[in-house]
């Protein structure tokens, strides 16, 4: 399954692919997956990003309608979707601690500065509602580790824009929770289509040193 790729190459090769062959994903390949998405780093560690596995034909239909009839739900065996829970930082976060102490990452005394400090940034951004936009931010981080994985191990992906959040919620079961957003959908399968590399702007066209121009200065 797995081409053993530098993340170079996964990053040089990968494209967005929109039409998928019908073949399964293997369960080792897909918990794999998983896996490395939720390896992705996130603010504070807070871990405040979720992904759900969606394998169900009816449910990749209902992601077919909240996505106006995109073909990546009917055609991709499976849909990812990366839900961000910007309330997490409230929750019980000793599990995240203890594992870190028993990885030798966090002593007692860090631990302890940390969940204080930790929690007094996450009520400053509630203060500036800023809690979703972080949450999202850390769901595209894992986003973009699934899909530099997934290239690795010879499959295609499509991160998908153009659907409606109350749609999507409600195809994977939480209509009612208002505490959570939806930061991407993600199909993945085999490619029923070759796509080439459309071309990047050159890097001197869109990397700085220091500043960004001034206006017209490009």
């Amino acid at each position: 399954m797995t081409n053993m790729m530098s993340v170079a190459t996964a990053i040089r090769t990968r494209r967005t692919i929109r039409h998928y062959r019908p073949d399964p994903v293997p369960a080792a390949a897909l918990d794999t997956l998983a896996e490395l998405a939720m390896e992705a780093p996130s603010s504070w560690n807070l871990q405040d990003r979720s992904l759900v596995v969606v394998t169900d034909p009816a449910v990749r239909a209902e992601l077919a309608w909240a996505t106006d009839g995109q073909p990546q739900p009917r055609e991709a065996p499976v849909m990812l979707v990366f839900v961000a829970e910007p309330q997490a930082w409230r929750a019980d976060r000793a599990d995240i601690f203890d594992r870190a102490r028993r990885n030798h990452a966090w002593s007692d005394e860090f631990i302890a500065g940390f969940a204080t400090a930790a929690t007094e940034f996450q009520k400053s951004l509630d203060e500036r509602d800023l809690l979703r936009e972080y949450a999202v931010k850390d769901a595209m981080i894992a986003a973009t580790y699934t899909m530099l994985a997934a290239t690795e191990l010879g499959l295609a992906t499509s991160p998908m824009n153009g659907w409606d959040e109350g749609r999507v919620k409600k195809a994977i079961g939480i209509e009612d929770r208002d505490d959570l957003a939806i930061a991407l959908l993600m199909s993945v399968g085999r490619p029923a289509e070759q796509r080439a590399h459309p071309g990047r702007r050159p890097v001197t066209a869109t990397v700085f040193r220091d500043r960004y121009p001034a206006r017209g200065g490009r």
